[in-house]
């Protein structure tokens, strides 16, 4: 009779650990794919960014239009 009680607690703990495992999977995943989609924008910005700065220095832009641009961006 106390096995069948010690047998069910272990499978309790067991599908306690299994449900936390899956949550924490699930969380990192998520984490994970917001990192990747967060640099990505953030690279973008900067990269855009350079290029208004490369256009204003070679005079394309005027200085009114580079800082429109550089507050658009931001």
């Amino acid at each position: 009779m106390m096995w069948d009680y010690g047998a069910g607690l272990w499978w309790a703990f067991g599908g306690i650990f299994m449900i936390l495992f899956w949550v924490g999977l699930v969380i990192l995943i998520s984490w994970i794919v917001m990192k990747i989609v967060k640099g990505s924008s953030s690279e973008s910005k900067s990269d855009a960014l350079d290029i208004v700065k490369e256009r204003y220095a070679k005079g394309e832009i005027s200085k009114e239009e580079f800082e429109q641009i550089k507050k658009d961006l931001s």
